[in-house]
């Protein structure tokens, strides 16, 4: 039972955890899980048998010390006698990119637990706290911490062949089913922390299609937000003149506006995208269609969201306000209501609307993204689920930002509804089984 289960332990927590990242383990009980990591220390809070566990081990107050990416507590806050003032000790020594990882059992075990302990199934064990989610989320929000992601998992921590493989990678994750999982993670984020020391510029990405006569519109209304923004135009194989007139705009606006023009290699809006955040230069980077469905006066509510903390990935949602009449036709909404409602319980996050094409992320949290790129590979023809994906698998705090939907007053969608409504299906299917069925 007890290798069966740290091995199930270790898949969950590798999805978060990279293998180039590193780890400082709080008062771990064993090494079964420690040991697993290439990067790694162990902290502890009162030094006892530190050195049975690690010999490199070091004080909770020196973890700042090392940066790290993960500061995990793996089951140990069941034998914590003061859970609060722990996390808070561990607060102090995150930076904003930190992320705490928590894994606890779930008290609908507690009898099951003893009787594996005295079945000698399990190594002897005196958990003192049984801990609620409510409570993990009360004891976060006290310590100053943003639960990012929770998840729950192992319906069936005893290997039979087949049956506990087949269990827990199917059965445990689907709903109603997972209320009765043993063990539940929680990722979460120091709150209150500014993501950038000054005022941060804005690399603005467009991928541009067709879209000669929005050119001009776009560059008239796009506001300024940092002290030093750029405006990328990424034209792919457009029947119209839009990249002349691309060129036309940047011969015009040479002296007032840093504009950067490209013209990509594949095809599709994620290969455009993925060449504009290559050329990009600046610290927060942004994605606007070029058709002005949405308005560019909206973005420095984005750029608001991002600079003050309030999160790391900031989706916009068209599906809050009414949009203009013309602007989705009815059957579009609906698939992007279908597919909002499945990615959301895939991701195990919130997202109210999917396919908005406003999206905003760190040029550094990109990059991570895209280091840890290989672990989807390259799936993505729309380039907004290369970013969700990988932002999910970062831990990125998600929010989204309401905007008012427009209609397209310049040329043609460059959506096939029903083609591309098939794509979708074949990446949700995608998602489930590289994200919640793992």
């Amino acid at each position: 039972m007890r290798s069966y289960f740290y091995k199930l332990l270790f898949r969950y927590l590798s999805f978060f955890i990279s293998s180039n990242q590193f780890v400082i383990s709080i008062d771990p009980i064993n090494n079964l899980i420690h040991s697993k990591f290439a990067l790694k220390r162990a902290a502890f809070s009162k030094g006892n048998d530190a050195k049975l566990i690690s010999s490199d081990s070091i004080e909770i107050d020196q973890i700042s010390d090392f940066s790290p990416d993960h500061i995990m507590i793996n089951g140990s806050l069941h034998y914590e006698h003061d859970i609060q003032e722990l996390l808070q000790r561990i607060r102090f020594q995150c930076s904003h990119e930190t992320r705490l990882i928590i894994t606890y059992y779930s008290a609908l075990w507690k009898p099951v637990l003893k009787i594996a302990t005295l079945l000698g199934l399990r190594s002897q064990s005196n958990e003192e706290n049984w801990i609620s989610p409510e409570d993990i989320s009360n004891f976060l929000l006290l310590a100053e911490f943003d639960e990012v992601h929770t998840v729950s998992r192992i319906l069936f921590p005893v290997k039979i062949p087949f049956i506990s493989d087949f269990i827990n990678r199917y059965i445990a994750p689907l709903p109603f089913f997972n209320l009765f999982n043993l063990l539940n993670i929680v990722i979460a984020r120091p709150s209150g922390c500014m993501a950038f020391d000054d005022q941060p510029s804005v690399s603005v990405v467009v991928a541009a299609r067709n879209e000669e006569g929005n050119i001009d519109e776009l560059i008239r209304r796009l506001p300024a937000m940092g002290p030093d923004d750029e405006l990328i135009f990424i034209e792919g194989g457009s029947k119209d003149k839009t990249w002349q007139k691309i060129n036309e705009v940047m011969r015009e606006n040479v002296a007032e506006s840093n504009i950067i023009a490209a013209q990509q290699d594949g095809t599709g809006k994620g290969d455009a995208i993925r060449k504009g955040f290559s050329l990009a230069t600046k610290d927060i980077l942004m994605i606007l269609d070029a058709d002005l469905t949405v308005p560019p006066e909206d973005l420095p509510k984005f750029y608001e969201a991002i600079v003050s903390g309030k999160g790391e990935y900031i989706n916009g949602s068209r599906l809050v306000y009414p949009m203009e009449k013309k602007a989705m036709r009815f059957f579009n909404i609906l698939g992007n209501k279908f597919f909002a409602l499945s990615f959301s319980s895939i991701l195990g996050q919130r997202f109210k609307d999917t396919l908005c094409g406003t999206k905003v992320l760190s040029r550094k949290n990109y990059k991570k993204l895209a280091e840890n790129r290989n672990y989807f590979g390259d799936f993505d023809p729309f380039g907004d689920f290369d970013l969700i994906f990988g932002s999910t698998k970062l831990a990125l705090k998600t929010i989204e930002v309401p905007i008012l939907y427009r209609e397209r007053l310049y040329g043609d969608t460059n959506i096939s509804r029903w083609k591309h409504g098939l794509i979708l299906l074949r990446m949700l299917i995608f998602a489930a089984r590289k994200i919640k069925f793992i």
